[in-house]
């Protein structure tokens, strides 16, 4: 049943997706073309223009798919559609599971579709060595490659964004609790949740710092700070979000179990 119910959320969610999807890639192509053709300053504004475009269609990406997952939550499980869901023999921590899932996959083939319209669009050899030239000496700090720094950042910032879309699920769980103003208690919820996990992400790091001076010296200035305090700052910071993401899941899967106030 599960698979059915993942088949389900992601056709919903990749209707919408596949239309920036596929403008992000044409409009990439686009970029590279018209600025790979010299001696033209008509192409090369048409260009430009194409290259603006295609940054918008990525942040459109990033953005549609947040709004996506959080409206096809709120719909499936509090709005008309949520008289059908909530009579399935389903668990409800199934259907939960199933916009986790959902999500996860959804956000990593944007995050792949955003890679590929950045290299169709992007890439030559020039520009691979100014990254290269911006990126060594903090890979030269870190003792990595810079691949790794590359991978490692993505890896974070998808975290990052894992966190605040679980912190949207649990605000939409806490505001349809209430009578009245629901929607509106549902993004004070979410915001709120979401200072909270940052909070308790500072929070753990100062704990830690407590038994390292070096990391302590994270709260007062970045000059002092060794190899292997800022590889400890990395860790910490992919440890403690996939621990918020997992406590956000267990918390928001308990409250949704206890039940729900359909609109």
């Amino acid at each position: 049943m599960l698979k059915k119910l993942l088949k389900y959320d992601l056709q919903n969610i990749y209707k919408a997706l596949i239309i920036f999807y596929s403008l992000s890639l044409f409009f990439g192509i686009l970029t590279r073309i018209f600025l790979n053709i010299e001696n033209s300053f008509i192409m090369n504004i048409i260009g430009q223009v194409c290259s603006g475009i295609t940054i918008s269609m990525i942040f459109n990406i990033l953005i549609n798919n947040l709004m996506r997952l959080w409206v096809r939550f709120k719909n499936n499980f509090y709005g008309d559609e949520s008289y059908l869901t909530h009579t399935l023999p389903i668990d409800k921590k199934t259907l939960y599971l199933s916009k986790i899932l959902t999500s996860i996959i959804t956000l990593f083939s944007s995050v792949l579709v955003i890679g590929i319209t950045l290299f169709i669009a992007y890439y030559s050899k020039e520009n691979i060595e100014v990254i290269k030239n911006l990126l060594l000496p903090l890979a030269t700090i870190y003792e990595s490659t810079v691949i790794t720094i590359v991978l490692a950042f993505i890896f974070v910032c998808f975290l990052e964004i894992m966190n605040m879309l679980q912190s949207g699920y649990v605000g939409i769980v806490l505001g349809h609790k209430k009578n009245n103003n629901k929607m509106v208690f549902s993004v004070l919820s979410g915001f709120g949740i979401y200072l909270l996990t940052q909070i308790f992400t500072v929070l753990v790091v100062f704990v830690v710092a407590l038994f390292n001076k070096d990391l302590m010296n994270l709260f007062y200035t970045m000059d002092s700070l060794s190899v292997s305090t800022i590889k400890l700052c990395i860790y910490l910071a992919i440890v403690i979000y996939t621990l918020n993401i997992f406590i956000l899941y267990f918390v928001n899967s308990k409250l949704f179990s206890k039940g729900v106030n359909v609109d």
